[in-house]
């Protein structure tokens, strides 16, 4: 625990985005102190499908370039597997796993069909309903969990400070600065903030007067027993992301999410929901049937928040001169070795020096809609269930 009360940067949140940021300030020296509400990893960070392959983003070619090297940059296991498999059970669903492939190719990366003779050499447990896959030759997946733990710990072999289980309540600003941080331990002082608290993003730019329009949902996942290991162990499909884990647990989620209020109970809000397990069980009992034996051992949700066009915010904001922002929309976990690394540059020079963030400005949604998050249908329910899911990002 740290007993000074000031630090250089400052960073709000302590899931993989602030921590993989901390680390990198650490990398260049910078005394850096990082705050989190509860502990390390504890929300969204933990609890994902540790999928890796974001071709989309303009953080892409940073993030398939750190991901094979992370643990030995960091000196702790992420438990990183290369690869992965999208399953068709469709034409529409085969339809769509041929769009991402136009992408990975457009991207220079390769993406392989296989019929289901094919498919079945890398996945025994798929069925005749099955209508073949595609195999991705790059991104992969890690532990979500092994990988918060590796980025903390490293971050403290540098001789930065973590300090869970505290609140940042406030900033005081001054000459367009913020100049300390009000924690329920103390006052903080500090030359810069980078806030990285997921779904408490909002609220806490709304403390010193910036409105970032966010959205919160509710993500669940369900763990099997363990089966045997595949030879790729990312695969999704039927509407489904998830991983094998290195016991032989098939860890999924997927489909809809529940829209949430930030005036929620936020330990209620992380319980999982019989049905949306259900609705996931049944999925993945399609997608592979002959392990419709396999028990679910547990579930668990997690909060994620969403910009109105899915992408993430990573902007050091021009009316508060040392405040640089990172909210990932839902895509945190595989992006953290490259937003990390672009957060903390924001921080220190002004810019990222290895990607273009235009298209990342928290000023794309100047003049947006104050009724954005109705239009989308993007509102929480009744607490019946007649209206519960949506779809995150329709």
């Amino acid at each position: 625990m740290r007993t000074g009360k000031s630090a250089r940067i400052v960073v709000v949140g302590g899931g993989v985005t602030g921590l993989s940021t901390a680390w990198w300030l650490a990398q260049r020296g910078i005394d850096v102190v990082v705050f989190e509400k509860g502990i390390v990893g504890w929300e969204a960070s933990g609890r994902n499908g540790g999928g890796v392959g974001h071709d989309y983003s303009p953080l892409f070619a940073e993030e398939q370039r750190l991901w094979p090297n992370l643990s030995d940059m960091l000196g702790y296991p992420t438990e990183f597997r290369p690869n992965r498999l999208q399953i068709a059970l469709d034409e529409a669903q085969y339809n769509r796993a041929k769009d991402a492939v136009r992408i990975a190719n457009h991207v220079g990366k390769e993406a392989q069909a296989l019929d289901l003779e094919e498919l079945r050499e890398f996945v025994p447990f798929v069925g005749d309903n099955a209508i073949g896959g595609f195999l991705f030759k790059f991104g992969g997946h890690a532990n979500p969990q092994r990988t918060v733990q590796a980025y903390a710990w490293a971050l403290q072999d540098l001789g930065g400070t973590i300090m869970q289980n505290t609140e940042v309540r406030s900033f005081e600003v001054s000459g367009g600065n913020v100049k300390t941080v009000v924690t329920d331990s103390g006052v903080f002082g500090c030359d810069g903030v980078v806030i990285t608290a997921g779904p408490q993003t909002r609220p806490l730019l709304a403390k010193v007067g910036v409105f970032i329009p966010l959205a919160l949902a509710r993500l669940e996942m369900i763990v099997t027993a363990p089966v045997p290991l595949m030879r790729v162990g990312i695969i999704g499909g039927n509407g489904l992301y998830g991983r094998q884990t290195l016991r032989g647990n098939l860890a999924y989620g997927g489909g809809p999410h529940e829209w949430l209020s930030f005036e929620e109970d936020g330990h209620k809000r992380r319980l999982p929901t019989t049905s949306l397990s259900q609705f996931i069980a049944k999925r993945l009992q399609q997608l592979y049937p002959k392990l419709e034996h396999i028990r679910v051992i547990r579930s668990w949700a997690g909060i994620v928040e969403n910009t109105p066009d899915g992408r993430p915010v990573l902007d050091r904001l021009p009316y508060l001169d040392n405040v640089v922002v990172g909210t990932m929309s839902s895509v945190g976990f595989g992006l953290s070795p490259a937003s990390g690394r672009a957060l903390s540059e924001l921080a220190l020079d002004g810019t990222c020096n290895f990607a273009d963030l235009s298209s990342m400005k928290l000023s794309r949604f100047d003049g947006l809609a104050t009724d954005w998050q109705a239009a989308k249908g993007w509102t929480p329910p009744e607490r019946s269930h007649t209206s519960t899911m949506a779809r995150v990002g329709q």
